[in-house]
């Protein structure tokens, strides 16, 4: 099952178990049993505190194939529906390590709020092993089973069980039910799980905030930008902190990231963790799960900004670095929002699995709709690419390719107008022929838009300058049109929306904040004086 590399790191990770682990699997005669029964023979052979046994009889109230990871004569545990590879191997070495008595990194606080949590938990996720977002997810509810023994969870492989995905009208994933009831969907936090669950979090996080001094550096902003910027302020030795709706922004959306200067290949989720590491290496106090409603500049030179937050709560700061990214652009049509998670869909790689043999569309012909629609001609019955513009804007290598592949079609000239459903999951799009005003329907299980990006700059409206397209304009500097505001990142009118260009111009707005407040707090030299 694993190459010898991959067994031999294992290995080498597996010393770090304190006590003794057992491997439990539910079991059937079938092929996916027999390949999970081979991982786990293979991964207890590479650690004497290791061991694995089949249950018997299997359990048949329980999943097949599953196991569970327990630690020997307690009641620590996690469970895994299907063979956890790919995206979730990270998990399964994670899980292995903290049953094993391995410490958590997480904030020791955090860890007392999950012992603390009241009453008793059965948690179920269905993910994809092609989902770069259900890591942090399944990591996150094992490890509060870790904690908190009233706490079960099992992550379960959508593609494994198909029945069951279609019964609980599984469209997206992850997707966490809590005890047997619908929780959330999408990418999740180990803190915005506990706020979910620990009603009083928020509240008291808010109180913490609204005590904190004014900073001379406030970064509103999580991503690759914001990170940057903080960095580069806090190795000035200033006082810099961060706000963030969560650290790592859109990069915890992407999957494959192959420009990244100096790193040929990384994942989005990996470089978002160690962006928050770089910067928690620094005396930076960093405000997660913080959204900001208002910018408040400065009333005079050298004055303090205030950045009003939705818990209502204001933060102060003498300048003012704005990183908050973009987000992924809707249809703006009847139905998306409706069937969003139920078929209407962002991100293929994550939800394309659970359309396997089915029907979709792709919306967007840029270079993310063709490639989104090339993945999913690989698993799905038949892809319907629709582009507004009259031809596609993607690279013309990956348009030869989508050419090539039988089972796409390719719409152009063509504006989305309806997204239909039968009120639990779509069944297709309207979308006008520009070219002749005639409408069609096309018959669709699902919809995956990749039509670009919008700032995150709403609420910045009538604050500072704004471009047509709602990013916020800077100079060579990162300078606003406010005196003491900075940005930097895609949020502002910054050409090129790329990783390592959101990070340079991070770093150029963290250096300008630090700039003006040199200049706005320094002495008068004589001269100026004499003139006074």
């Amino acid at each position: 099952m694993l190459d010898a590399n991959l067994a031999a790191q294992l290995k080498t990770h597996l010393e770090k178990v304190i006590h003794p682990v057992e491997l439990v699997a539910n079991l059937d005669d079938g092929a996916k049993s027999t390949e999970l029964w081979a991982l786990l023979e293979q991964i207890a052979s590479l650690s004497p505190k290791l061991s694995a046994r089949r249950a018997d009889p299997v359990d048949p109230t329980v999943r097949v194939p599953s196991f569970s990871i327990e630690r020997t004569g307690t009641d620590v545990s996690v469970s895994f529906a299907g063979i956890p590879l790919g995206h979730e191997f990270t998990s399964l070495v994670l899980a292995l390590l903290q049953v094993g008595g391995h410490p958590s990194t997480a904030d020791p606080q955090v860890l007392e709020q999950i012992r603390a949590l009241p009453g008793d938990y059965e948690f179920e996720t269905f993910m994809s092993l092609s989902c770069q977002n259900c890591p942090d997810v399944v990591q996150a509810l094992n490890l509060m089973s870790i904690v908190n023994p009233r706490i079960r969870h099992q992550a379960i492989d959508g593609a494994l069980f198909q029945d069951e995905v279609e019964d609980r009208k599984v469209m997206a994933v992850p997707s966490v039910f809590l005890n047997g009831e619908p929780f959330d969907q999408g990418r999740m936090s180990l803190e915005q799980i506990l706020a979910r669950l620990d009603t009083g979090a928020a509240a008291r996080q808010a109180a913490a905030i609204a005590e904190k001094e004014p900073f001379d550096v406030l970064v509103v902003g999580g991503g690759p930008a914001g990170a940057a910027a903080a960095v580069y302020t806090a190795r000035k030795g200033i006082r810099t902190g961060v706000v963030a709706e969560r650290f790592g922004g859109q990069v915890l959306d992407t999957l494959s990231i192959e420009n990244f200067i100096s790193v040929p290949y990384t994942e989005g989720p990996r470089l978002a963790t160690a962006l928050e590491q770089h910067v928690r290496e620094y005396d930076v106090d960093v405000m997660n799960l913080q959204e900001a409603t208002r910018l408040v500049p400065a009333t005079e030179p050298g004055g303090l900004a205030t950045i009003e937050l939705a818990s209502g709560v204001s933060v102060q700061a003498r300048s003012v670095v704005l990183s908050t990214g973009a987000r992924w652009r809707t249809m703006g049509v009847p139905g998306e929002a409706e069937y969003r998670n139920k078929g209407v869909a962002y991100c293929p790689h994550c939800d394309g699995p659970l359309f396997k043999g089915k029907r979709v569309a792709v919306i967007g012909g840029g270079n993310s709709g063709v490639e989104a629609a090339i993945d999913l001609a690989g698993i799905v019955a038949h892809v319907t690419l629709v582009e507004f513009d009259s031809q596609l804007r993607a690279d013309e290598v990956l348009q030869r390719k989508l050419r090539s592949l039988p089972n796409v079609d390719i719409v152009v000239s063509a504006l989305s107008t309806e997204v239909l459903g039968n009120g639990e999951s779509v069944t297709g799009l309207v979308y006008t022929d520009r070219t002749t005003d005639q409408s069609h329907t096309v018959d669709l299980d699902g919809i995956f838009v990749q039509i670009g990006l919008l700032p995150n700059t709403e609420w910045l409206k009538g604050t500072l300058d704004l471009s047509p397209r709602g990013e916020i304009e800077i100079d060579d500097h990162g300078r606003t049109s406010v005196p003491g505001v900075f940005a930097g990142g895609d949020c502002t009118t910054v050409p090129y929306k790329q990783i390592v260009i959101a990070m340079g111009a991070g770093a150029t707005a963290g250096l300008s904040a630090f700039d003006h407040l040199v200049r706005t707090s320094a002495p008068a030299v004589e001269g100026e004086l004499a003139a006074v």
